[in-house]
């Protein structure tokens, strides 16, 4: 039901309810929302939307430009966000994490007591000042981004560039384009003067260029000479694993064994750097991350979203916390002073933190590198449960992921260093075949020996509830899969988004690839209405409103740059203008692919995933972020693996239940679009007991999920690392797929839960110490027996 008022009269709204006894949000409550909403949910059914009067009600298409770039160039989220209007992107920065403003600084008396602060430790470091003297914050530290309305011309996104390759002895496009985008910049007031930090870092590798643009120079890159692709950076998904509950939880009073001996030689990975890139903060003062003297074991600390410190000097944006200031904090705090984590802090220092539990795993004192060296990066977000609009003003996406491992390789040559890098983040985006632009960025900085990435294959296993009061299942449900049999034939996809009386104002994705040789016709229908909007090969639809409020946006591409195949890309966007925030139309979604030309048929469709959380409230909106996920009966459960994942030199990891000797339920499953076995390996992932960040007094906690598999996988591969320094990615992944043991009643054929197998770190060791070895037979030829 839609309920409509005259333009100029008082619109009558229908009010997202307010959740029973909430006054201000807490915790955990959109979960609970969520929870409570599903179990009296019934699909499909018709729900009712707010409609909101506006001057801008009418439907609209823009009207082409004569100066338009080759719209092929550029990816078509970046077009349907390049095509907003500023208003509207301004907006935007609040609910995407892939855009944001930058001129929204901290007030200058805010600025000034941020700085005194800083002196205050430093004299307390340096033992010039008494604990008296310092400004002590307990609650979590607000950050400059939530301060200010933007600038109105100063929205940004991230960028992977693809360059256009050359034969060798050409000239190098890469250089061409670099001076091209570094002009765009600077003409915009965004690059950096003499002395100063760059604004906006500019990074290239191969022929990948890594850019932070303004969203208004998007269509004049595309249009740059030399540039084959502007890829997006997908939304990273933050659902992360809790501490586990109940009696045996609640026991754990005692670190997961993890130590390895080969030969009775316990080994521990000196000699090499273990990266972690990971949110929630890192407790470095830890006593599992102490060495005998009591110092830190961290090289490191790149807090993306910090400020207490300057930043790194290669990337100007967040705080770089060195190995020197992190020890004066210890010795500091010993001294009777408050906390190191106060004296040196970081952005996110969220109790039972994910990023101290992963490194505790792959590095701590009771991890498999207890020798190594750590370095650490935390990217800029806010996890579930914490302060909902922060996430909002900041950068989260994958290209963060791109500036990290970059970061890291910096710090280990500095050292001289072999390095393994864990990545327990990932996306759903993207084509799962190892072609956007972050996967490759990952395989060309593997293609030097002594690097290593493991990456968790994700938490989207679960494809039913295992009783009425869990959900989980939602977030599995991301992958479709079919064939169209025949010319003139349909498929017909229910796409859910949730909502019933609750405002998403969150974006929702939808892409779907196909083959090069078949054409595709595609037809979205909206919940509760008898229209289907239309677009064949070649067509598009761009950011229009439809007569429910929801903004639409259907691509149908041919060819894709990176690949050859053909995408189709179905965006819905709430309305947002600052006098009326139009939700999306909570319900089921239609999506029907119209066979115009069948050679083979076959497609996948990946739904991009959406953190359930609550934002501010909007006005009379009680404004939330749901994910969204496919009908059961539309859902195929396999292909859901991370799709970081699936570039062709990671390590690809699952979740094993090594108590019960099977991969956990929620583990992520493969294969590749393109066929390709991954995950690679399982380890144990499941009731794992590591460090408990920024709790008094330290102590263990245990955590399930493949976020937990994936740094037992990052510290084997340290010690391998420390045993053959010059191992290369690719001679990592083939040593764990030939070492890995089969689960009981498997055999050694690869599987789409478990990769090969449980991971073996003793055979793995012995695999990498005696693998490059050759000895020349000299002994006569002997007679084989028929």
């Amino acid at each position: 039901m839609i309920e409509r008022a005259p333009c100029g009269s008082r619109p009558r709204r229908r009010v997202a309810p307010t959740l029973p006894g909430r006054s201000r949000p807490r915790r955990n409550q959109a979960a609970i929302a969520l929870n409570s909403r599903l179990k009296n949910l019934q699909w499909p059914r018709r729900h009712e939307a707010v409609r909101l009067c506006s001057e801008r009600d009418e439907e609209t298409t823009p009207m082409p430009r004569d100066d338009t770039p080759p719209l092929q160039h550029l990816h078509p989220k970046l077009r349907q966000v390049s095509n907003g209007s500023e208003p509207v992107n301004q907006l935007r920065a609040q609910y995407s994490q892939c855009v944001v403003t930058r001129k929204s600084a901290l007030p200058e008396p805010a600025e000034r007591r941020l700085a005194i602060e800083q002196q205050e430790r430093d004299r307390f470091a340096a033992g010039l000042s008494d604990y008296s003297c310092l400004t002590v914050h307990r609650g979590r530290v607000t950050r400059p981004k939530q301060q200010a309305m933007p600038v109105a011309d100063d929205v940004f996104i991230n960028v992977i560039v693809e360059t256009e390759p050359r034969e060798p002895g050409a000239p190098d496009d890469t250089e061409h384009v670099l001076r091209a985008i570094d002009r765009m910049l600077a003409e915009a007031g965004h690059r950096r003067r003499p002395g100063q930090q760059p604004a906006t870092p500019l990074l290239h590798r191969r022929n990948f260029i890594a850019a932070t643009v303004p969203i208004s120079t998007l269509r004049g890159l595309a249009a740059l000479e030399g540039v084959r692709y502007v890829h997006r950076s997908e939304t990273l998904s933050l659902r992360l694993p809790r501490p586990d509950r109940g009696p045996a939880a609640a026991a754990a009073i005692a670190p997961t064994p993890r130590r390895v001996a080969v030969d009775g030689q316990a080994q521990s990975g000196a000699g090499v750097l273990i990266g972690i890139i990971d949110v929630g903060g890192f407790d470095f003062s830890h006593p599992d991350f102490l060495d005998a003297d009591g110092n830190t074991r961290f090289l490191s600390i790149w807090d993306q979203g910090g400020d207490f410190r300057p930043p790194p000097q290669a990337f100007g944006y967040g705080a770089e916390l060195t190995r020197e200031r992190l020890n004066a904090a210890l010795q500091a705090a010993r001294k009777g002073g408050p906390p190191a984590t106060e004296l040196e802090r970081q952005s996110q220092q969220e109790p039972g933190s994910h990023a101290t539990h992963v490194a505790s795993i792959a590095a701590g004192n009771q991890g498999l590198c207890p020798g190594a060296l750590i370095a650490g990066v935390l990217i800029s977000v806010e996890p579930p449960g914490d302060d909902y609009a922060a996430r909002r003003w900041t950068f989260s996406d994958a290209s963060r992921i791109v500036h990290a491992v970059e970061y890291l390789l910096a710090v280990a040559e500095r050292e001289g260093l072999p390095l393994s890098i864990n990545i327990s983040l990932g996306t759903n985006g993207g084509s799962h075949d190892g072609a956007n632009g972050t996967c490759r960025w990952l395989d060309a900085f593997l293609a030097t020996p002594g690097r290593a990435i493991s990456i968790a294959a994700g938490n989207a296993g679960q494809e039913r509830p295992t009783d009425e009061d869990r959900f989980g299942w939602i977030m599995g449900r991301i992958h479709t899969s079919g064939k169209i049999a025949a010319k003139g034939l349909t498929v017909e996809l229910e796409w859910i988004v949730v909502g019933d009386g609750i405002a998403d104002l969150s974006e929702n994705e939808l892409e779907i690839w196909y083959g090069a040789q078949d054409r595709f016709t595609v037809s979205v229908q909206p919940p509760g209405s008898t229209e289907w909007y239309e677009v064949a090969p070649r067509q598009y639809i761009e950011n229009r409103r439809l007569p429910d409020g929801t903004v639409l946006s259907v691509y149908n591409e041919l060819y894709h740059p990176s690949n050859g195949d053909n995408y189709i890309g179905v965006y819905l966007s709430p309305f947002l203008d600052a006098r009326a925030y139009t939700p999306i139309t909570a319900g089921v979604w239609k999506v029907r692919l119209h066979g115009d030309e069948i050679r083979d048929g076959s497609f996948h469709a990946w739904i991009e995933r959406d953190d359930p959380m609550e934002l501010q409230r909007r006005r009379e909106l009680a404004a939330y972020r749901f994910p969204s996920f496919f009908a059961e009966a539309t859902n195929v459960d396999s292909h859901s693996i991370n799709s970081l994942a699936c570039a062709h030199w990671v390590i690809g990891v699952a979740n094993a239940d090594a108590e019960q000797a099977r991969v956990h339920i929620s583990s992520s499953q493969g294969p590749t679009r393109d066929g390709r076995n991954k995950p690679d390996v399982c380890a144990p992932g499941t009731g794992i007991v590591a460090a408990n960040g920024f709790v008094e007094g330290g102590g263990w906690v245990a955590m399930t999920g493949t976020s937990m598999a994936s740094p037992y996988v990052c510290g084997v591969i340290g010690l391998m690392l420390a045993a053959k320094p010059t191992l290369t990615a690719a001679q990592c992944q083939g040593i764990l797929r030939r070492t890995a043991r089969p689960l009981p009643s498997h055999d050694y054929a690869w599987r789409n839960d478990a990769g090969y197998g449980l991971i073996d770190p003793v055979a793995a060791i012995e695999e990498a110490r005696a693998f490059d070895e050759r000895r020349e037979r000299r002994d006569p030829p002997a007679r084989r027996r028929a």
